[in-house]
């Protein structure tokens, strides 16, 4: 027995080591830390349970029965986050690079498979020099049963990747798959084929960080959700965010206690809206203000800054927020904010978490480049997203919401459960000028009259009364109070219980 004892405290510490200490030097020399570290910042101290942690690839070609390392290039486990149950797996690229192989990937379903099971997130740290060349096709397939579980999972339990070091070629299509995509400055990539390759057939010349850099992924192709400064940065915001997901798609959103009463004030909401109607202001300062403690988690704040995306809670419970930003193109829905926050609101609505939205909203970006681009389509997942979801859906318009963009932004006709105005509200089908010109064009030359014609559709329809008499707006708030409507709105709504017609899915408008 003895022996035994002394066998598995040698194989656990070689299973420790792995790549050896001279790799786990450079991978510290690259400013990164190894697996194993990755998993004792992120979980609560001495919660991790490690799976498979003798498991050895079983691969004969090219030398590699010579080369065995126990756990295959990849940690594997549960533990908590804060208290709360999380799966986890974590790539070794001290052991072959972290490269991908038949049994490195059966170790990842394993942990996949059981947390569908039991009803619990996962939560993937990548660092792989891709697939193992020396497994051949046996690594292909490891990949395509991951992609697999990913699709399972979807919308079952939240699932969220941290890019830590390189992740290319087809390695990128599982996390592209997750709920949320978080990387690392300056030492980690995303990109299907690498800057040689792209030399090669295009004669473009272009570095790592530029193709596929974390920058890159925040800011120009939406790939990734937030971009941190360092792995511990990355890991400590992860512990973070998780408080705001529920476990599974079976659960309420987290409660946490909070000393911030919710009915709160605000006075200085009630000047936030400029007497100019072309005037900007800042969104964001709305959104935390009205938060518990002025806790804002935003997602890709980085991409597509005409919307604001992200996590507040009121009253201590979760809350999804979807903000147009009259700071930038006046706010207007464009292609990439449309795909930004269709995302999101389908997002919250399988976990369970109510959507606040907060409008302003002058029309759709108008311009043969968002034409080309399918606008109309891109616009139409938003409209999709919202009219589908069966949340609770709160929507305070504080200017303008004109035309078709009213209705998209969770409108009462999209089936939004309480929709509140501010004095300041426009809600019409166009701004006055432009309506005055359409609807009385014949008197263009004649600027007094035009004016006159102005400002009678301004009093008229720029203001949130003929929605009000319709009942498409529940009542006219005061901006000081918005905290304490939503809180009661969301206490309303707390049971609510909607379901859509049955279907196997839906064809959302890709």
């Amino acid at each position: 027995m003895e022996n035994i004892i002394r066998q598995l405290e040698a194989k656990r510490a070689e299973a420790r080591a792995g790549g050896g200490q001279r790799r786990i030097d450079a991978q510290h020399a690259k400013g990164k830390l190894t697996a194993r570290e990755r998993i004792e910042l992120l979980l609560d101290e001495g919660s991790f349970e490690e799976w498979d942690m003798f498991v050895e690839h079983r691969c004969v070609d090219f030398g590699m029965e010579d080369q065995k390392v126990a756990g295959d290039g990849v940690v594997t486990g549960y533990g908590t986050i804060n208290g709360r149950l999380v799966f986890v797996f974590s790539q070794d690229f001290t052991v072959f690079g972290g490269s991908l192989s038949e049994m490195h990937a059966r170790k990842i379903c394993k942990i996949m498979d059981k947390a569908m099971q039991v009803g619990a997130p996962v939560i993937g740290l990548n660092d792989s020099g891709g697939a193992r060349i020396q497994e051949g096709i046996d690594s292909l397939a490891g990949y395509a049963e991951v992609f697999q579980r990913n699709v399972l999972a979807s919308g079952v339990v939240p699932q969220i990747s941290l890019i830590m070091g390189p992740c290319a070629g087809g390695a990128v299509y599982s996390p592209a798959m997750t709920d949320f995509i978080f990387m690392v400055k300056d030492s980690s990539y995303m990109f299907v084929t690498g800057p040689d390759v792209v030399k090669t057939v295009t004669q473009e010349v272009v570095t790592q960080e530029e193709l596929g850099g974390a920058i890159t992924h925040t800011t120009k192709s939406s790939v990734a959700d937030l971009a941190f400064e360092n792995d511990v940065e990355a890991l400590l915001q992860t512990r973070r965010f998780m408080d705001f997901l529920p476990a599974s798609n079976r659960e309420r959103p987290p409660h946490r206690p909070t000393e911030d009463p919710v009915e709160r004030t605000e006075p200085s909401l009630d000047t936030l809206v400029p007497a100019n109607p072309n005037k900007p202001y800042d969104m964001l300062e709305l959104i935390e203000k009205i938060a518990d403690e002025g806790d804002f988690f935003e997602i890709q704040p980085g991409f597509a800054k005409n919307i604001l995306t992200g996590f507040i809670r009121i009253g201590g419970d979760p809350v999804g927020v979807v903000a147009n930003q009259p700071m930038v193109l006046a706010g207007c829905l464009d292609i990439d904010s449309s795909r930004k926050a269709a995302r999101f609101v389908r997002f919250c609505d399988c976990f369970n978490i109510p959507i606040v939205t907060f409008v302003d909203v002058p029309g759709f970006l108008p311009g043969t480049a968002q034409e080309y681009g399918g606008i109309i389509k891109h616009g139409a997942k938003l409209l999709f997203a919202y009219a589908e979801a069966t949340v609770p859906k709160i929507t305070v318009i504080t200017r303008k919401a004109y035309g078709g963009a009213y209705d998209v932004m969770s409108s009462k006709h999209l089936r939004g459960d309480v929709n509140y105005a501010w004095p300041s509200a426009e809600i019409a089908v166009m701004g006055p000028k432009g309506a005055v010109e359409i609807i009385f064009r014949a008197d263009i030359g004649d600027t007094e009259k035009m004016e006159a014609r102005t400002e009678e559709y301004r009093k008229k329809f720029a203001n949130p009364f003929i929605a009000g008499h319709r009942g498409f707006i529940d009542d006219v708030i005061m901006p000081h109070n918005t905290r304490y409507r939503i809180a009661r709105s969301l206490k309303l709504l707390r049971e609510k219980d909607q379901e859509n017609p049955w279907k196997k899915h839906d064809n959302l408008p890709l």
